[in-house]
């Protein structure tokens, strides 16, 4: 039997259940949820209409958000010569090659985006083991193997949000913070959601966007109307 807190079933109870609301109304119903200690972090989630094991049919990309994220991501990178200096100077918590290679092989993990420059793939590649399975292996799909390191970790240090569909089609995101002014709570999810919206892929056929719902650490959810 699954223990639901006080707090959880008196949040519940005023929630507008599974009837979608405008988005402004969805972001301040979630507000109302902002009981905690801590300050809880917002997720999108979108349900899409694609079928996740057509290739052509994945949605995956990264954008940054307007506003931010409300947190500074742990960014490290692959790289060598110049792009070392380029890496670090763009305020990345770590650079490194080989060795940066073998602390990760070892457990460590303890950071947020993995970036790494295309002339490093050959150290990185081996990872995959580790990083695939954590959703921090480089990609070129996503941005993050590129010859340009001091920008895309700019980007990320700005507030660049990664996502890809899962096995069910289902695509998720952190856009903020429940302590966010609500018109900047909005401004970041209808520019993900508008992101995605405009990622359909060619193949779908019929209803692309199924849903789409907030949420936030501890807190129900609120499915938003999609136009």
């Amino acid at each position: 039997m699954v223990h639901v807190s006080k707090r959880m079933r008196a949040l519940v109870s005023k929630s507008p259940g599974k009837k979608a609301l405008p988005l402004e109304e969805a972001v301040a119903v979630l507000k109302t949820y902002n009981t905690t200690k801590f300050d809880q972090s917002v997720e999108v989630a979108m349900r899409l209409g694609v079928d996740a094991k057509q290739a052509d049919q994945a949605v995956r990309g990264s954008l940054v958000l307007p506003h931010g994220i409300g947190r500074t991501l742990r960014v490290i990178v692959f790289a060598k010569g110049d792009k070392v200096d380029e890496a670090t100077a763009a305020g990345a918590d770590e650079v490194g090659g080989p060795d940066l290679a073998e602390k990760i092989k070892g457990g460590w993990t303890e950071f947020d985006v993995c970036i790494a420059a295309p002339d490093m793939m050959g150290v990185v590649g081996p990872l995959g083991k580790v990083l695939g399975p954590r959703g921090l292996m480089p990609s070129p799909r996503a941005g993050t193997v590129t010859p340009d390191v001091g920008k895309v970790v700019r980007e990320y240090k700005a507030g660049k949000v990664e996502f890809r569909n899962d096995a069910g089609g289902n695509v998720q995101a952190v856009v903020g913070k429940l302590s966010f002014d609500a018109p900047k709570l909005v401004d970041n999810i209808r520019t993900f959601i508008n992101h995605v919206l405009n990622m359909k892929p060619a193949s779908v056929k019929g209803q692309y966007v199924k849903s789409v719902a907030l949420s936030a650490t501890m807190s129900p959810s609120v499915r938003v109307q999609v136009a």
